[in-house]
Protein backbone atom coordinates (compact mmCIF):
# COMPACT_ATOMS: atom_id res chain seq x y z
CA UNK A 1 0.00 0.00 0.00
CA UNK A 2 2.76 2.58 1.10
CA UNK A 3 4.05 1.81 -2.19
CA UNK A 4 1.16 3.04 -4.37
CA UNK A 5 1.32 6.17 -2.10
CA UNK A 6 4.34 6.73 -3.41
CA UNK A 7 3.52 6.07 -6.86
CA UNK A 8 1.51 9.39 -7.77
CA UNK A 9 4.71 10.22 -9.89
CA UNK A 10 2.88 12.75 -11.28
CA UNK A 11 3.82 14.76 -14.32
CA UNK A 12 2.80 18.32 -13.98
CA UNK A 13 1.18 20.14 -16.78
CA UNK A 14 0.92 23.62 -15.39
CA UNK A 15 -0.90 26.44 -16.86
CA UNK A 16 -0.11 28.44 -19.65
CA UNK A 17 0.00 32.32 -18.01
CA UNK A 18 1.12 33.97 -20.72
CA UNK A 19 -0.13 37.81 -21.88
CA UNK A 20 -4.29 37.70 -21.52
CA UNK A 21 -6.29 37.78 -24.78
CA UNK A 22 -9.10 39.89 -24.18
CA UNK A 23 -12.06 37.46 -23.69
CA UNK A 24 -10.04 35.98 -20.85
CA UNK A 25 -10.53 39.00 -18.71
CA UNK A 26 -13.30 40.31 -16.87
CA UNK A 27 -14.59 42.08 -14.23
CA UNK A 28 -13.80 41.63 -10.60
CA UNK A 29 -14.55 37.78 -9.68
CA UNK A 30 -17.60 36.72 -6.99
CA UNK A 31 -17.55 33.19 -5.87
CA UNK A 32 -19.87 30.98 -3.28
CA UNK A 33 -19.56 27.86 -2.12
CA UNK A 34 -21.80 25.41 -0.12
CA UNK A 35 -21.75 21.72 0.43
CA UNK A 36 -25.22 20.24 1.21
CA UNK A 37 -25.74 16.85 3.27
CA UNK A 38 -28.09 15.40 1.11
CA UNK A 39 -27.81 11.48 3.46
CA UNK A 40 -31.26 10.15 3.53
CA UNK A 41 -32.86 10.19 6.85
CA UNK A 42 -35.32 7.20 6.70
CA UNK A 43 -33.45 3.77 6.53
CA UNK A 44 -33.29 0.80 4.92
CA UNK A 45 -33.29 2.95 1.65
CA UNK A 46 -32.60 1.29 -2.28
CA UNK A 47 -28.89 1.93 -3.49
CA UNK A 48 -28.45 0.88 -6.98
CA UNK A 49 -25.62 0.69 -9.29
CA UNK A 50 -25.65 -2.93 -9.50
CA UNK A 51 -28.28 -5.87 -11.29
CA UNK A 52 -29.48 -6.30 -8.21
CA UNK A 53 -31.03 -3.97 -5.95
CA UNK A 54 -29.12 -3.66 -2.62
CA UNK A 55 -31.11 -2.02 0.41
CA UNK A 56 -28.66 0.07 2.51
CA UNK A 57 -29.24 -0.17 6.26
CA UNK A 58 -27.11 3.00 7.35
CA UNK A 59 -24.71 5.53 5.36
CA UNK A 60 -20.88 4.85 6.42
CA UNK A 61 -20.24 8.72 5.54
CA UNK A 62 -22.35 11.61 4.72
CA UNK A 63 -23.62 12.23 1.61
CA UNK A 64 -23.19 15.85 -0.31
CA UNK A 65 -24.23 17.95 -2.94
CA UNK A 66 -21.58 20.39 -3.54
CA UNK A 67 -22.34 23.44 -4.83
CA UNK A 68 -20.06 26.36 -6.85
CA UNK A 69 -21.11 29.57 -8.12
CA UNK A 70 -19.45 31.93 -10.15
CA UNK A 71 -20.05 35.89 -11.08
CA UNK A 72 -17.72 37.82 -13.54
CA UNK A 73 -20.33 40.35 -13.14
CA UNK A 74 -21.93 40.18 -15.60
CA UNK A 75 -22.30 36.00 -15.59
CA UNK A 76 -23.51 33.97 -13.24
CA UNK A 77 -23.13 30.08 -13.42
CA UNK A 78 -23.54 27.38 -10.78
CA UNK A 79 -21.79 23.97 -10.82
CA UNK A 80 -23.56 21.26 -8.67
CA UNK A 81 -21.96 17.68 -7.87
CA UNK A 82 -24.16 15.27 -6.15
CA UNK A 83 -23.64 12.48 -4.49
CA UNK A 84 -25.44 9.64 -6.30
CA UNK A 85 -25.15 6.71 -9.32
CA UNK A 86 -27.33 8.36 -12.01
CA UNK A 87 -30.09 11.17 -12.08
CA UNK A 88 -32.22 11.79 -14.45
CA UNK A 89 -33.11 14.85 -16.81
CA UNK A 90 -36.44 15.52 -15.15
CA UNK A 91 -34.53 15.65 -11.55
CA UNK A 92 -31.76 17.99 -12.61
CA UNK A 93 -34.50 20.19 -14.45
CA UNK A 94 -36.29 20.53 -11.50
CA UNK A 95 -33.71 21.42 -9.15
CA UNK A 96 -32.66 24.17 -11.72
CA UNK A 97 -36.04 25.76 -11.61
CA UNK A 98 -36.44 25.57 -7.83
CA UNK A 99 -32.87 26.65 -7.61
CA UNK A 100 -33.47 29.84 -10.11
CA UNK A 101 -36.54 31.22 -8.25
CA UNK A 102 -34.27 31.63 -5.16
CA UNK A 103 -31.30 32.79 -6.93
CA UNK A 104 -32.06 34.26 -9.89
CA UNK A 105 -29.29 32.18 -11.81
CA UNK A 106 -30.98 31.11 -15.13
CA UNK A 107 -31.68 27.28 -15.34
CA UNK A 108 -28.94 27.12 -18.56
CA UNK A 109 -26.80 28.87 -16.35
CA UNK A 110 -26.09 25.45 -14.24
CA UNK A 111 -24.10 22.81 -14.70
CA UNK A 112 -25.56 19.56 -12.42
CA UNK A 113 -23.79 16.57 -12.18
CA UNK A 114 -23.82 12.87 -10.50
CA UNK A 115 -20.67 11.09 -9.27
CA UNK A 116 -21.88 7.89 -10.36
CA UNK A 117 -21.05 6.36 -7.13
CA UNK A 118 -22.56 2.79 -6.72
CA UNK A 119 -22.73 3.14 -3.46
CA UNK A 120 -25.92 6.05 -3.08
CA UNK A 121 -29.96 6.10 -2.95
CA UNK A 122 -31.51 5.18 -6.35
CA UNK A 123 -33.19 8.44 -7.98
CA UNK A 124 -33.74 7.19 -11.22
CA UNK A 125 -34.82 3.21 -12.53
CA UNK A 126 -32.05 1.11 -13.84
CA UNK A 127 -31.69 -2.72 -14.15
CA UNK A 128 -33.91 -3.89 -11.36
CA UNK A 129 -33.43 -0.78 -9.11
CA UNK A 130 -36.20 1.65 -8.79
CA UNK A 131 -36.38 5.74 -7.18
CA UNK A 132 -37.71 5.90 -3.80
CA UNK A 133 -39.80 8.79 -4.44
CA UNK A 134 -39.52 10.06 -0.82
CA UNK A 135 -35.86 10.49 -1.52
CA UNK A 136 -36.34 11.83 -5.21
CA UNK A 137 -38.34 15.13 -3.15
CA UNK A 138 -35.90 15.14 -0.63
CA UNK A 139 -32.76 15.39 -2.92
CA UNK A 140 -34.67 17.79 -4.94
CA UNK A 141 -34.96 20.04 -2.36
CA UNK A 142 -32.05 19.61 -0.88
CA UNK A 143 -29.77 20.11 -4.01
CA UNK A 144 -32.20 23.52 -4.76
CA UNK A 145 -31.23 24.92 -1.70
CA UNK A 146 -27.55 23.73 -1.43
CA UNK A 147 -27.16 26.15 -4.40
CA UNK A 148 -28.99 28.69 -2.98
CA UNK A 149 -26.19 29.16 -0.10
CA UNK A 150 -23.62 28.90 -2.25
CA UNK A 151 -25.39 31.81 -4.00
CA UNK A 152 -25.59 33.53 -0.77
CA UNK A 153 -22.09 32.68 0.29
CA UNK A 154 -21.08 35.06 -2.97
CA UNK A 155 -17.85 37.03 -1.74
CA UNK A 156 -15.00 38.74 -3.95
CA UNK A 157 -12.74 35.71 -4.75
CA UNK A 158 -9.57 34.59 -6.76
CA UNK A 159 -9.16 31.82 -9.22
CA UNK A 160 -6.69 29.62 -10.70
CA UNK A 161 -6.60 26.05 -12.80
CA UNK A 162 -4.29 23.47 -14.14
CA UNK A 163 -3.60 20.25 -14.77
CA UNK A 164 -1.78 16.96 -12.88
CA UNK A 165 -1.74 13.65 -13.92
CA UNK A 166 -2.07 10.35 -11.76
CA UNK A 167 -1.81 7.27 -13.84
CA UNK A 168 -1.28 4.92 -10.88
CA UNK A 169 -5.45 4.78 -10.49
CA UNK A 170 -6.79 4.39 -13.72
CA UNK A 171 -7.33 1.07 -15.49
CA UNK A 172 -9.53 0.30 -19.23
CA UNK A 173 -11.69 -2.56 -18.15
CA UNK A 174 -12.59 -3.55 -21.25
CA UNK A 175 -10.27 -6.26 -23.01
CA UNK A 176 -10.11 -8.14 -26.33
CA UNK A 177 -10.97 -11.44 -26.78
CA UNK A 178 -8.25 -13.15 -28.25
CA UNK A 179 -10.25 -15.60 -30.45
CA UNK A 180 -14.48 -15.47 -30.46
CA UNK A 181 -15.80 -16.76 -27.47
CA UNK A 182 -18.38 -19.80 -27.60
CA UNK A 183 -20.71 -17.59 -25.04
CA UNK A 184 -22.52 -15.36 -25.90
CA UNK A 185 -24.42 -12.11 -24.72
CA UNK A 186 -28.01 -11.70 -23.69
CA UNK A 187 -28.63 -11.17 -26.97
CA UNK A 188 -27.41 -13.81 -29.00
CA UNK A 189 -24.58 -12.39 -30.01
CA UNK A 190 -20.74 -12.62 -29.77
CA UNK A 191 -18.71 -10.07 -28.00
CA UNK A 192 -15.52 -9.27 -29.00
CA UNK A 193 -14.54 -7.80 -25.65
CA UNK A 194 -15.25 -7.96 -22.06
CA UNK A 195 -15.50 -5.92 -19.14
CA UNK A 196 -13.75 -6.74 -15.88
CA UNK A 197 -12.49 -10.15 -18.11
CA UNK A 198 -11.17 -11.42 -13.88
CA UNK A 199 -7.41 -11.84 -13.28
CA UNK A 200 -5.14 -14.76 -15.29
CA UNK A 201 -7.52 -14.84 -18.03
CA UNK A 202 -6.08 -16.52 -20.73
CA UNK A 203 -8.66 -15.34 -23.17
CA UNK A 204 -8.14 -11.64 -22.96
CA UNK A 205 -4.94 -9.80 -24.73
CA UNK A 206 -5.20 -6.26 -23.90
CA UNK A 207 -7.40 -3.23 -23.10
CA UNK A 208 -9.48 -2.25 -25.99
CA UNK A 209 -9.12 1.44 -25.12
CA UNK A 210 -6.69 4.50 -23.21
CA UNK A 211 -6.74 5.76 -20.41
CA UNK A 212 -6.92 9.23 -19.46
CA UNK A 213 -4.45 10.37 -16.38
CA UNK A 214 -4.99 14.29 -16.10
CA UNK A 215 -6.70 15.51 -12.47
CA UNK A 216 -7.68 19.19 -14.06
CA UNK A 217 -8.77 21.67 -11.37
CA UNK A 218 -10.14 24.71 -10.91
CA UNK A 219 -8.94 26.72 -7.66
CA UNK A 220 -10.77 29.37 -5.50
CA UNK A 221 -9.70 31.66 -2.77
CA UNK A 222 -10.64 34.53 -1.19
CA UNK A 223 -8.33 37.98 -2.32
CA UNK A 224 -5.83 36.95 1.10
CA UNK A 225 -5.61 32.93 -0.35
CA UNK A 226 -7.50 31.29 1.64
CA UNK A 227 -9.24 28.10 0.17
CA UNK A 228 -12.60 28.42 -0.40
CA UNK A 229 -13.16 25.61 -3.12
CA UNK A 230 -11.35 22.95 -5.17
CA UNK A 231 -13.88 21.66 -8.73
CA UNK A 232 -11.50 18.76 -9.54
CA UNK A 233 -12.07 16.11 -12.57
CA UNK A 234 -10.68 12.53 -12.85
CA UNK A 235 -11.90 10.13 -15.66
CA UNK A 236 -12.66 7.34 -13.32
CA UNK A 237 -15.56 5.46 -12.62
CA UNK A 238 -15.86 4.69 -8.77
CA UNK A 239 -13.58 2.82 -6.29
CA UNK A 240 -16.03 0.81 -4.52
CA UNK A 241 -15.19 -1.50 -1.30
CA UNK A 242 -18.27 -0.03 0.36
CA UNK A 243 -20.34 -3.56 1.12
CA UNK A 244 -23.93 -2.57 1.64
CA UNK A 245 -23.36 0.96 3.52
CA UNK A 246 -24.58 4.01 1.40
CA UNK A 247 -21.06 5.99 0.90
CA UNK A 248 -19.98 9.20 -1.20
CA UNK A 249 -17.29 6.73 -2.33
CA UNK A 250 -13.95 7.94 -3.42
CA UNK A 251 -15.69 11.63 -4.57
CA UNK A 252 -16.18 12.34 -0.91
CA UNK A 253 -12.71 11.09 0.60
CA UNK A 254 -11.32 13.22 -2.24
CA UNK A 255 -13.04 16.33 -1.14
CA UNK A 256 -11.74 15.68 2.34
CA UNK A 257 -8.40 15.00 1.61
CA UNK A 258 -7.87 17.67 -0.93
CA UNK A 259 -9.19 20.34 1.71
CA UNK A 260 -6.43 18.64 4.56
CA UNK A 261 -3.55 19.05 1.90
CA UNK A 262 -4.29 22.94 1.15
CA UNK A 263 -4.17 23.22 4.86
CA UNK A 264 -8.05 24.59 4.46
CA UNK A 265 -9.71 26.20 7.89
CA UNK A 266 -13.28 25.07 8.35
CA UNK A 267 -13.16 26.42 11.18
CA UNK A 268 -13.59 30.01 9.33
CA UNK A 269 -17.33 30.95 7.72
CA UNK A 270 -18.27 29.25 4.64
CA UNK A 271 -16.07 26.69 5.22
CA UNK A 272 -14.08 25.24 2.54
CA UNK A 273 -15.79 22.82 -0.72
CA UNK A 274 -13.79 20.46 -2.14
CA UNK A 275 -15.66 19.18 -5.49
CA UNK A 276 -14.41 15.58 -7.42
CA UNK A 277 -16.59 15.16 -10.56
CA UNK A 278 -16.09 12.49 -12.77
CA UNK A 279 -14.62 12.34 -16.35
CA UNK A 280 -15.10 10.64 -18.92
CA UNK A 281 -14.95 7.01 -17.14
CA UNK A 282 -17.51 5.19 -18.92
CA UNK A 283 -14.64 2.10 -19.63
CA UNK A 284 -12.20 3.13 -17.10
CA UNK A 285 -12.00 1.90 -13.18
CA UNK A 286 -9.47 1.53 -10.37
CA UNK A 287 -8.80 -2.65 -11.36
CA UNK A 288 -5.50 -3.37 -12.94
CA UNK A 289 -6.79 -6.76 -14.66
CA UNK A 290 -3.05 -7.10 -16.13
CA UNK A 291 -1.80 -7.84 -12.63
CA UNK A 292 -1.20 -11.87 -11.65
CA UNK A 293 -3.00 -11.12 -8.05
CA UNK A 294 -5.01 -8.03 -6.94
CA UNK A 295 -3.74 -6.30 -3.68
CA UNK A 296 -6.23 -6.63 -0.36
CA UNK A 297 -7.74 -3.88 1.12
CA UNK A 298 -9.90 -3.61 3.62
CA UNK A 299 -13.56 -2.41 3.08
CA UNK A 300 -13.20 1.69 2.43
CA UNK A 301 -9.30 1.61 2.32
CA UNK A 302 -9.06 1.83 -0.95
CA UNK A 303 -11.34 4.38 -1.81
CA UNK A 304 -8.92 6.57 0.48
CA UNK A 305 -5.97 5.37 -1.13
CA UNK A 306 -7.07 6.74 -4.40
CA UNK A 307 -9.10 10.25 -3.20
CA UNK A 308 -4.90 10.50 -1.39
CA UNK A 309 -2.93 9.46 -4.87
CA UNK A 310 -5.16 12.03 -7.09
CA UNK A 311 -5.51 14.70 -4.19
CA UNK A 312 -1.55 14.51 -4.42
CA UNK A 313 -0.97 14.94 -7.80
CA UNK A 314 -3.55 17.76 -8.28
CA UNK A 315 -2.00 19.56 -5.10
CA UNK A 316 1.02 19.39 -6.62
CA UNK A 317 -0.37 20.79 -10.25
CA UNK A 318 -1.81 23.15 -7.73
CA UNK A 319 1.42 24.70 -6.82
CA UNK A 320 2.37 26.15 -9.83
CA UNK A 321 -0.57 27.64 -10.64
CA UNK A 322 -1.07 31.26 -10.61
CA UNK A 323 -4.52 33.49 -9.07
CA UNK A 324 -6.81 36.15 -11.10
CA UNK A 325 -9.26 38.15 -9.53
CA UNK A 326 -10.45 39.47 -12.69
CA UNK A 327 -12.03 36.36 -15.60
CA UNK A 328 -14.59 36.22 -17.73
CA UNK A 329 -17.02 33.54 -17.14
CA UNK A 330 -19.07 32.56 -21.50
CA UNK A 331 -21.69 29.35 -21.09
CA UNK A 332 -23.48 28.14 -23.75
CA UNK A 333 -25.99 25.30 -23.68
CA UNK A 334 -27.94 23.39 -26.63
CA UNK A 335 -30.08 20.14 -27.14
CA UNK A 336 -29.09 17.58 -29.71
CA UNK A 337 -31.90 15.21 -30.26
CA UNK A 338 -30.75 11.20 -30.89
CA UNK A 339 -32.20 8.27 -32.18
CA UNK A 340 -33.02 5.16 -29.41
CA UNK A 341 -31.78 1.96 -30.13
CA UNK A 342 -35.65 0.54 -29.57
CA UNK A 343 -36.44 -3.60 -29.36
CA UNK A 344 -38.22 -4.95 -32.30
CA UNK A 345 -41.33 -6.61 -32.18
CA UNK A 346 -40.21 -10.40 -31.77
CA UNK A 347 -37.70 -8.97 -29.22
CA UNK A 348 -40.34 -7.39 -27.17
CA UNK A 349 -42.31 -10.59 -27.72
CA UNK A 350 -39.36 -13.13 -26.82
CA UNK A 351 -38.95 -10.96 -23.93
CA UNK A 352 -42.64 -11.20 -22.80
CA UNK A 353 -42.12 -15.07 -23.27
CA UNK A 354 -39.75 -15.32 -20.83
CA UNK A 355 -40.16 -13.55 -18.14
CA UNK A 356 -43.97 -15.08 -17.94
CA UNK A 357 -41.34 -18.45 -17.16
CA UNK A 358 -38.82 -16.44 -15.29
CA UNK A 359 -40.66 -16.42 -11.36
CA UNK A 360 -41.08 -13.72 -9.22
CA UNK A 361 -39.51 -10.80 -9.52
CA UNK A 362 -36.24 -9.94 -8.72
CA UNK A 363 -34.96 -11.84 -11.49
CA UNK A 364 -31.92 -14.13 -10.85
CA UNK A 365 -30.41 -14.06 -14.40
CA UNK A 366 -28.95 -12.06 -16.99
CA UNK A 367 -31.24 -13.29 -19.73
CA UNK A 368 -34.07 -12.67 -17.47
CA UNK A 369 -33.08 -9.20 -16.62
CA UNK A 370 -32.19 -7.99 -19.78
CA UNK A 371 -35.38 -9.47 -20.81
CA UNK A 372 -37.45 -6.81 -18.27
CA UNK A 373 -34.43 -4.05 -19.72
CA UNK A 374 -36.39 -4.50 -23.13
CA UNK A 375 -39.80 -4.19 -22.19
CA UNK A 376 -38.36 -1.40 -20.33
CA UNK A 377 -36.60 0.18 -23.28
CA UNK A 378 -40.03 -0.27 -25.46
CA UNK A 379 -41.89 2.17 -23.78
CA UNK A 380 -39.06 5.13 -23.96
CA UNK A 381 -39.62 7.62 -27.48
CA UNK A 382 -37.82 6.93 -30.39
CA UNK A 383 -35.43 9.95 -30.04
CA UNK A 384 -34.40 11.71 -26.95
CA UNK A 385 -33.05 15.16 -26.54
CA UNK A 386 -29.63 15.80 -24.69
CA UNK A 387 -28.48 18.63 -22.79
CA UNK A 388 -24.95 19.93 -23.82
CA UNK A 389 -22.94 22.39 -22.52
CA UNK A 390 -19.97 24.76 -22.81
CA UNK A 391 -18.39 26.81 -20.33
CA UNK A 392 -15.10 29.35 -20.38
CA UNK A 393 -13.73 30.50 -17.17
CA UNK A 394 -10.47 32.65 -18.90
CA UNK A 395 -8.42 29.95 -20.71
CA UNK A 396 -10.26 26.94 -19.40
CA UNK A 397 -12.88 25.69 -20.85
CA UNK A 398 -15.42 22.91 -19.53
CA UNK A 399 -18.03 20.79 -21.21
CA UNK A 400 -21.06 18.52 -19.97
CA UNK A 401 -22.30 15.63 -21.22
CA UNK A 402 -25.18 13.68 -20.11
CA UNK A 403 -23.91 10.18 -20.35
CA UNK A 404 -20.98 7.64 -18.66
CA UNK A 405 -18.27 8.91 -21.71
CA UNK A 406 -16.10 6.55 -22.85
CA UNK A 407 -12.41 8.23 -22.31
CA UNK A 408 -11.18 8.23 -26.06
CA UNK A 409 -14.01 10.64 -26.53
CA UNK A 410 -12.73 13.08 -23.71
CA UNK A 411 -9.03 12.69 -25.27
CA UNK A 412 -10.54 14.04 -28.50
CA UNK A 413 -12.30 16.73 -27.07
CA UNK A 414 -8.86 17.85 -25.14
CA UNK A 415 -7.13 17.58 -28.39
CA UNK A 416 -9.43 19.56 -30.07
CA UNK A 417 -10.76 22.08 -27.76
CA UNK A 418 -9.40 25.87 -28.80
CA UNK A 419 -9.43 26.11 -25.04
CA UNK A 420 -6.41 24.70 -22.95
CA UNK A 421 -6.80 23.02 -20.43
CA UNK A 422 -10.24 21.48 -21.10
CA UNK A 423 -11.69 18.82 -19.26
CA UNK A 424 -15.39 16.87 -19.19
CA UNK A 425 -17.91 16.26 -16.78
CA UNK A 426 -19.41 13.37 -17.36
CA UNK A 427 -23.38 12.39 -16.27
CA UNK A 428 -24.24 15.87 -15.95
CA UNK A 429 -27.93 17.17 -16.74
CA UNK A 430 -29.09 14.18 -16.75
CA UNK A 431 -28.01 10.35 -17.42
CA UNK A 432 -28.39 8.87 -21.30
CA UNK A 433 -26.69 5.54 -20.19
CA UNK A 434 -23.40 4.74 -21.28
CA UNK A 435 -21.37 6.90 -24.55
CA UNK A 436 -19.47 4.31 -27.01
CA UNK A 437 -17.52 5.36 -30.14
CA UNK A 438 -18.76 3.40 -33.25
CA UNK A 439 -16.00 1.43 -32.59
CA UNK A 440 -16.63 0.39 -29.33
CA UNK A 441 -20.27 -0.58 -30.48
CA UNK A 442 -18.73 -3.14 -33.10
CA UNK A 443 -16.64 -5.03 -30.62
CA UNK A 444 -19.87 -4.69 -28.51
CA UNK A 445 -19.35 -5.93 -24.36
CA UNK A 446 -21.39 -5.18 -21.17
CA UNK A 447 -21.52 -1.20 -22.34
CA UNK A 448 -22.99 -1.78 -25.29
CA UNK A 449 -26.04 -4.16 -24.78
CA UNK A 450 -29.25 -2.60 -25.33
CA UNK A 451 -31.27 -1.47 -22.05
CA UNK A 452 -31.75 1.61 -19.94
CA UNK A 453 -28.24 1.84 -19.52
CA UNK A 454 -27.20 1.51 -23.00
CA UNK A 455 -29.19 3.02 -25.62
CA UNK A 456 -28.20 5.66 -27.55
CA UNK A 457 -27.63 5.10 -31.86
CA UNK A 458 -24.42 3.80 -32.40
CA UNK A 459 -23.60 6.90 -33.86
CA UNK A 460 -24.09 8.80 -30.61
CA UNK A 461 -20.75 10.19 -29.81
CA UNK A 462 -19.61 11.98 -33.15
CA UNK A 463 -22.67 14.28 -33.27
CA UNK A 464 -21.83 14.89 -29.44
CA UNK A 465 -18.31 16.25 -30.22
CA UNK A 466 -19.32 17.99 -32.78
CA UNK A 467 -21.81 19.76 -31.16
CA UNK A 468 -19.13 20.65 -28.35
CA UNK A 469 -16.39 21.55 -30.20
CA UNK A 470 -19.11 24.22 -31.55
CA UNK A 471 -19.83 25.27 -28.38
CA UNK A 472 -15.99 25.33 -27.53
CA UNK A 473 -15.22 27.67 -30.42
CA UNK A 474 -17.89 29.98 -29.26
CA UNK A 475 -17.39 30.57 -25.89
CA UNK A 476 -13.70 31.18 -26.99
CA UNK A 477 -14.34 33.46 -29.10
CA UNK A 478 -16.79 35.61 -27.79
CA UNK A 479 -15.40 38.66 -26.04
CA UNK A 480 -16.27 40.25 -22.77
Amino acid sequence: MNRTLSAVGVVLLACNFLALPLSATGGELKAGAFAMDVTPLKFPISMNGNMQDTPAKKAADPLHARCLVLDDGRTRVAFVVVDNCVIRRELMDDVKQRASKLTGIPPERMLISSTHAHSCPTVTGVFQSEPIVEYVEFLTERVAAGIKQANDNLAPARVAWGVGRDETQVFNRRWLLKEPSNETNPFGRIDKARMNPGFNNSKVSKSAGPVDPEVSFLSVQSPDGRPRAFLANYSLHYVGGTGNDLSADYFGAFAERIGQLLKADNSAKPSFVGIMSNGTSGDVNNVNFGLTMPPKFQPFEKLKVVANSVATAALAAHEKAEYRSAVSIVMRQTEIELKVRKPSADDIAAAKERLSKAGEFPYKTMLDIYARETLKLAEYPDTVKLKLQAIRIGELGIVAIPAEVFTEIGLEIKRRSPLQPTFTIALANGWNGYLPTPQQHELAGYETWRARSSYLEVGASPKIVETLLKLLNEVAAENK
